[in-house]
């Protein structure tokens, strides 16, 4: 299934099926102390974020992809992504949203 952050598919003509979803909100214990990380990188790469932040996309890209297989769609167009990080319970949460138009190929 082709997913573009582009409007267009050069060379398809297709028809708009619908909105399309995948979300996922992630634990962020992986950082355990986000203080002492930082105190550790000073300035640096907070890798273990970045890798957290990396598998949440990519989960969110999964669920996305699955959404639009359940709309029968060929493609994904003007596909984005948002997140936000929040404190449940005082543990630091990520959600991510990969979203987009599902799209059928004429």
């Amino acid at each position: 299934m082709i997913l573009t952050t582009t409007e267009l598919i050069p060379g398809q003509d297709y028809t708009i099926i619908d909105e399309v979803f995948g979300i996922t909100t992630q634990s962020q214990n992986a950082i355990a102390d986000f203080g002492a990380s930082v105190k550790q990188t000073i300035g640096g790469e907070l890798k273990a974020y970045t890798k957290a932040a990396e598998h949440a996309r990519q989960v969110a890209i999964k669920r996305l992809r699955m959404a639009a297989k359940a709309k029968h769609a060929d493609a994904v167009v003007g596909m984005k992504f948002d997140s936000e990080v929040a404190t449940v319970n005082g543990s630091q949460v990520q959600t991510v949203v990969a979203y987009g138009t599902a799209v059928k190929f004429e």
